[in-house]
């Protein structure tokens, strides 16, 4: 048995590559500091083995190294609704711009609300994927510091959302479904943002988006606070990625809304329910994406991968039903969201 091959096996199975990025997490030190203490007992243990003994030998570690990857798995399946805010705050999370280039086979930005502005919190424009031109539209966080203030953290001006209207309008207009994929803390809330007009914009967007005749599929990829998200989804078919979150309030704002105490924040964010888990449950979502274990930051190609399956499939499905049904259906939805019986 060559030893530098089971050295790079182990090197392979446990993740210490993405070390800088899963130290942050408290929930993920025990594990890390048992993955080191592993690999480094190993490259002890593997300096003095005799040859005939390391096939032995490496049935155990493999063993052992797979039972610690159950264990992590196991961890992340029962995260805290905490645990997968910080997830998704993560740097290198793929963006809207980044899923939406992924996904398509053509794509073309469009820029403006035609009153003057251009948003660049909020992206837009025409694209083809799987052979059907469908309009985009995308919340974008920005990836450099510079880019993050320039697009102010993904939360969008009244612009921005007027721009968005302007493409769900010209997708009606042309039979175009409609993609949309949400990560916002929520709109822009800035006295400029205020001044021109922002929840009045938000507002209009709720309306027509229930008056348009195309599908609307929705896609909460990160972080979904607020109008900010509620704008951009009002959806026939609404999916989840595992890890994203989608809720009136950051549990920030809520805990400081609530009890006038931002230091409960852990508490608030138990109390919305904001997990994709907890909203299939209340039947406000319809579908949740599996993410690698760590986030779609780890491996964005096998999340969105399986997105583009099911965006694929539901414009086929949406598009069978007429207008009608479509506008009535979605209609309905919204109107179940908050029944509950005593």
């Amino acid at each position: 048995m060559n030893k530098q091959l089971l050295i790079d096996e182990i090197n392979n199975l446990l993740p210490v590559d993405n070390y800088d990025l899963r130290k942050s997490f408290n929930f993920e030190q025990p594990i890390l500091d048992l993955e080191k203490n592993i690999k480094r007992a190993y490259y002890v243990i593997i300096k003095y083995l005799a040859e005939n003994n390391s096939s032995n030998f490496k049935n155990q570690s493999l063993s052992l190294i797979k039972k610690l990857q159950e264990i992590r798995k196991t961890k992340y399946k029962n995260l805290k609704p905490i645990n997968k805010l910080n997830i998704i705050r993560q740097q290198g999370r793929p963006s809207g711009l980044d899923i939406i280039k992924l996904i398509t086979e053509e794509w073309i930005e469009l820029f403006g609300d035609r009153k003057g502005f251009n948003d660049r919190g909020l992206v837009a424009g025409i694209g083809r994927i799987g052979g059907r031109s469908v309009v985009l539209i995308a919340h974008e966080r920005g990836k450099t510091p510079i880019s993050k203030m320039k697009r102010h953290f993904g939360m969008a001006y009244p612009g921005g959302y007027r721009k968005a209207l302007r493409l769900m309008q010209h997708a009606n207009q042309f039979n175009l479904p409609i993609l949309t994929f949400i990560d916002t803390a929520g709109a822009w809330a800035g006295l400029d943002a205020e001044h021109f007009g922002q929840s009045e914009a938000i507002a209009v967007n709720l309306r027509e988006m229930f008056n348009l005749n195309v599908p609307i599929i929705s896609t909460i990829i990160g972080e979904g606070g607020s109008g900010g998200a509620l704008a951009i989804s009002i959806a026939d078919y609404l999916i989840m990625f595992e890890y994203s979150i989608y809720s009136v309030a950051s549990p920030e704002a809520c805990s400081a809304i609530l009890w006038k105490d931002r230091s409960r924040y852990v508490e608030a964010s138990e109390c919305l329910k904001i997990t994709a888990e907890d909203l299939k449950i209340l039947g406000i979502i319809d579908e949740i994406i599996e993410e690698p274990i760590g986030g779609s930051q780890i491996n964005p190609l096998f999340t969105i991968k399986k997105l583009k399956e099911i965006l694929i499939n539901k414009i086929k499905e949406l598009e069978s039903f007429s207008d009608n049904e479509r506008k009535d259906r979605r209609s309905n939805k919204f109107r179940k969201i908050g029944v509950f019986y005593e």
